[in-house]
This record gives structure tokens, C-alpha cells and sequence, in this order.
């Protein structure tokens, strides 16, 4: 196991977990003092076991660089955590209009960027977090969110929050698995 990691430059992770087994332990005592009513000793073990975590930074062209110290997303042990997308065009790093329903559709866009980058597609995520400027715009919000997500949507929270990154009315975060 050890040239797997060397040759994968993984690092490794030691994960031990305690099994307690109950196992009787001979006393080696003569029969009548071991029947009496004292209790048995038990022996535990220990299992250890190697786990080799994988972790890779994900970027896009064809979405918004990241505003401050974060990636566009991490995939991690095959799971891809993407990074709250704002409804920002790339090129310009201006949000694409002043209306929820145009920087949703853009936000879905990015983040369809992002987990493109990470070899995924909107159908592999699953779980979403929404964060809303306004919770009065979380109908005409979801009316464009549930266009990515036709069948067997993801997990999802919605939270109204006093302000987002640049004023933005909406940012999404996802976490997807690929099938």
C-alpha cells in the first residue's frame, strides 16, 4: 500500500477505530474457581486502517474567478464541493442584470462551468445550498433553479441573508457526486 501512495503522491490519512469484540479470556484457574460468579475478562482490538484522501483544486474560464482567497471548487475523494456561484459573466465580472431571474440563470450557468470542469453535470449534484437577498424573491427564484434540475432534484437549503458578496440578489453552492 505504501508504493501505491508514493507512486500517487496522495498523502495518507490513518483512520484507527477501536472494535471491541468480546472475547473470553482463559484465567487458566481450576474449573470450580472459574464458574464462580466473578466476571470474565474481555479483550478488545484495535483495526487500523490506510486511507489514501485525494484533493484536487477545480477551475473554470467559463465561470467567475474567485473574489477572495477560495477556489471555484475542490473535488475531494471523488466528491466535488463547488463554491457559492453569483449570476457575474465572466468576462466582465458584472452581474448580468439587476433582476433575480437573470442572475439565477447566470449563477446556474457558472456553476454548470465549474462542475463541467470537474467532469460532472447539474444531474450529479446533490445537495445545494441558496442564499437570497430578498426571501420575497424565492418563487421567481426557484422557477429558474428547477430548470436545471428537472428530475430527482438535489438536497436543498434556502436562507434569506442581509447581503451577499458585490450586493448580489442570489448565491448558490453545491456539492455534487458523479455518477
Amino acid at each position: 500500500m505504501a508504493s501505491i501512495a508514493a507512486r500517487t503522491s496522495v498523502p495518507a490519512i490513518k483512520v484507527t477505530r477501536s472494535l471491541v469484540q468480546p472475547k473470553q479470556v482463559s484465567l487458566a484457574r481450576p474449573v470450580s474457581r472459574a464458574l464462580t460468579s466473578r466476571p470474565a475478562r474481555v479483550a478488545s482490538r484495535q483495526l487500523s486502517t490506510t486511507v489514501y484522501a485525494s484533493r484536487e483544486v477545480v477551475s473554470s474560464d467559463n465561470a467567475p474567478a474567485a473574489l477572495g482567497p477560495y477556489s471555484q471548487a475542490i473535488k475531494a475523494n471523488g466528491t466535488v464541493y463547488v463554491s457559492g456561484c453569483l449570476g457575474l459573466i465572466p468576462e466582465t465580472m458584472k452581474f448580468v442584470d439587476d433582476t433575480i431571474e437573470g442572475q439565477t440563470e447566470q449563477c446556474m450557468k457558472n456553476m454548470g462551468a465549474v462542475l463541467e470542469a470537474a467532469g460532472c453535470t447539474h444531474a450529479d449534484v446533490v445537495k445545494t445550498t441558496v442564499l437570497l437577498a430578498d426571501i420575497g424573491d424565492f418563487a421567481n427564484a426557484n422557477a429558474i433553479y428547477a430548470k436545471y434540475f428537472p428530475e430527482s432534484p438535489p438536497a436543498r437549503s434556502c436562507f434569506a441573508v442581509k447581503t451577499l458578496p458585490l450586493n448580489a440578489l442570489i448565491e448558490i453552492e453545491a456539492i455534487a457526486v458523479p455518477k
